[in-house]
């Protein structure tokens, strides 16, 4: 079965990330940031790399570009996983040679997962654009977090706590919950303005 390189930062995420690919049968090595990740990419050789950008010591941008530039890792496929939506963050990641760039808050695991099989299997992969606003994504994520939830749609406040939900309705693509988590700490100023009024 093929090797895949997963470079993460965020511990939880890695986990996820890699007991699901684990479960499709896929040899895992893993690395927390870049400069990690070139030295078991040199050790491992993988098939397919999957790594996050904005990471300690080389971030993941600084980490395809050296990749591309040694030899016997040049031709490794790489798939971009990150936060960062912008239209020039994915021009960056083409032009250092990205495979595929898929922004965290638009894909679910099952992306994740049908993307490595798809560029391993040299198939053509049809993922979401980042150039799309979030404000479908976010009403649909929305109206299914409510149907879900049996919660009303009214708008909620500052006030209103986040309910914990149990693992029976847990949400299968954990992956934006948490992203909106870490957002959440580390700027809640933004997570204030995008509350509706």
């Amino acid at each position: 079965m093929a090797k895949l390189l997963l470079v993460e930062d965020d511990n939880n995420l890695r986990e996820i990330y890699q007991a699901r690919l684990s479960a499709e049968g896929y040899d895992i090595v893993a690395a927390q940031n870049g400069e990690e990740a070139l030295s078991v990419a040199k050790q491992h050789r993988p098939d397919l790399i999957i790594s996050d950008v904005m990471m300690p010591r080389i971030s993941g941008f600084e980490m395809l570009d050296i990749l591309r530039t040694t030899p016997e890792l040049a031709n490794t496929k790489v798939i971009m996983l990150t936060a960062l939506g912008q239209a020039e963050d994915q021009a960056r990641a083409d032009k250092l040679g990205a495979d595929k760039y898929l922004v965290k808050s638009q894909v679910t695991l099952e992306d994740i997962v049908n993307c490595a099989r798809d560029l391993l299997n040299g198939t053509t992969v049809v993922t979401p654009n980042p150039d799309q606003t979030t404000t479908a994504t976010a009403s649909a994520t929305a109206t299914a977090v409510s149907a879900t939830a049996g919660m009303s749609t009214a708008s909620p406040t500052v006030d209103q706590p986040i309910a914990p939900v149990s693992t029976q309705d847990a949400d299968p693509n954990p992956i934006p919950h948490l992203l909106r988590q870490r957002s959440h700490i580390q700027q809640p100023s933004q997570h204030l303005a995008q509350i509706p009024h």
